[in-house]
Order: structure tokens, then sequence, then C-alpha cells
């Protein structure tokens, strides 16, 4: 999908590429129309080194 170049600075919706005005209307639409997602990818979140993995400081 390509957006005019009036719309390259609003924040899109990456669930269903729909843009807004604003960070704070995105994030009102994401917790409302897309709650089942973040809901079951919030558990997935943990993550933890593999056995084997090497950490390097």
């Amino acid at each position: 999908m390509v957006l005019p170049l009036v719309d390259e600075h609003k924040p899109k919706c990456y669930l269903c590429h729909e843009g807004f005005e604003n960070i704070e209307r995105l994030r009102e639409h994401q917790k409302i129309r897309h709650a089942d997602f973040f809901q079951d990818n919030k558990i997935q979140n943990k993550r933890e080194p593999a056995p084997g993995d090497v950490t390097v400081f």
C-alpha cells in the first residue's frame, strides 16, 4: 500500500493498515479492535535464552 506524501508522518496500524491522526488514537484503536491479538501475544512475549546461548557484554 502506497500512501501519499501528505500521510507519511501519520501513525498506521500494522494489523489493519488504517492511518490515524496521532499515536493516542492508534493506541485506542488497537485496544478496542485488536484486543484479542494483543491478549494472545502477551503470553508469548516472555523470552528466555535458549540452552547454549552465549551472552556478550
